[in-house]
């Protein structure tokens, strides 16, 4: 999608005018951001979700005036009848195709950043208390009614002793009431309380990841054990290269000149400054943040299960199709020449219909067809497919 383009969705303004103008400043609300919407889901796939393994879901409810929360999978749920009751079914983007085109129309945020789409259906009262989120959310009213009320405030302290982050002190600055295609932005710890209005009130969450210094941290540390392994010859790059070049650490401490002790519990000096300079070597730099930041960024939802398309066998250039497409559970990305798909380092380099293909999440055929592609793409193309990470939609 082109930056500056309007969008429907942002209530006219272009992506470039909302990230300037909204996007963790304030909040925004758009009538109609969606005319006429339709839910991707309906209220019974939705209830039959919550009650499989690999789907996660919550129930969350109110008992004298306290907060209960509970996990799937939910072999029974509350009457629709009973009020007060949410149920919040996480990452349905990756189980069902139509949220997750749902989703990529809000790719004008890097996909770096856009992580997924939650569905939550209440009765009437239902709701997860007062609460703020620590990243962006656009909510999305899919069916029935939600007020919403919401505020900047700075208090953010929590109740004690409860299972849900609920704010101690909610103090709402504005409040609306969103029908069926609204939809309200809200930058992170923007303090929010949405109840359901009706029954089947169905509210579509679209959140996006935002890793605090430690995870980033933590991933940096990571990669740079990687780059010492693979350094000390314990693994290679796809074209033979150190996954991850470091400097040579293969030198051995030596102490000539260390005297006899008469404390010999006592770590030397000399050896805790030689773990200093060798830790120094280590160079945290834009080539291992990239690495770390690829290969995390892309890694799978833990229950997205890739299949082999049947249909793709024996694919060839003669093979009648329309283009390629990225499996819904797919992540790819890439940074200058490297790609990154599904936690890995692809193999090949990212040429431009590689680009192509991670950018907009197909490829035409007659891209590959016309042999636009190197022979090494290609060869990628029929391994993703045969893996189940990238579709062949052939000609009806």
């Amino acid at each position: 999608m082109h930056p500056d383009k309007p969008l429907d969705l942002l209530g006219g303004l272009t992506p470039s005018k909302f990230m300037r103008e909204y996007w963790q400043r304030k909040p925004l609300l758009i009538r109609q951001a969606f005319p006429n919407f339709r839910p991707p889901l309906s209220t019974a796939t939705l209830k039959k979700m919550s009650r499989r393994d690999d789907v996660e879901s919550r129930l969350v409810w109110k008992e004298e005036k306290v907060w209960q929360m509970e996990r799937g999978p939910f072999a029974r749920l509350p009457k629709p009848s009973e009020p007060n009751w949410s149920l919040l079914v996480q990452s349905v983007d990756i189980h069902d195709d139509a949220a997750c085109t749902l989703m990529n129309q809000f790719r004008f945020v890097p996909d770096a950043r856009l992580d997924d789409l939650m569905i939550s259906l209440a009765t009437i009262g239902g709701g997860v208390g007062p609460h703020f989120d620590s990243y962006d959310v656009f909510l999305l009213q899919g069916q029935g009614r939600r007020r919403w009320s919401f505020g900047q405030q700075k208090d953010l302290t929590l109740i004690d002793g409860l299972s849900l982050k609920i704010l101690k002190k909610f103090k709402p600055e504005e409040t609306f009431i969103l029908e069926p295609g609204d939809m309200l932005y809200l930058p992170p710890q923007a303090a929010h309380d949405g109840v359901a209005l009706d029954n089947d009130c169905m509210t579509i969450s679209i959140g996006f990841r935002a890793p605090d210094e430690a995870a980033l941290a933590r991933g940096m540390l990571e990669a740079a054990a990687d780059q010492i392994l693979t350094r000390s010859g314990l693994a290679s790059g796809p074209y033979g290269e150190p996954a991850l070049p470091g400097p040579s650490l293969d030198k051995l401490y030596r102490d000539p000149s260390q005297p006899a002790v008469a404390h010999p519990a006592e770590i030397p000096t000399r050896l805790r400054d030689a773990a200093v300079r060798a830790a120094r070597k280590i160079r945290f730099d834009e080539t291992l943040a990239t690495r770390f930041l690829g290969c995390w960024l892309t890694e799978p939802n833990q229950a997205a299960v890739f299949d082999h398309d049947p249909n793709s066998e024996g694919w060839d250039d003669d093979t009648p199709y329309t283009h390629w497409a990225l499996d819904r559970r797919t992540r790819m990305l890439y940074r200058e020449q490297q790609l990154f798909i599904n936690g890995e380092l692809a193999k090949v380099r990212a040429e431009p219909g590689l680009r192509l293909l991670a950018d907009t999440r197909e490829l035409p055929g007659d891209y590959a067809a016309a042999k636009r592609l190197s022979p090494q793409a290609r060869e990628q193309l029929a391994d993703w497919l045969d893996d189940g990470w990238i579709k062949l939609i052939r000609k009806p």
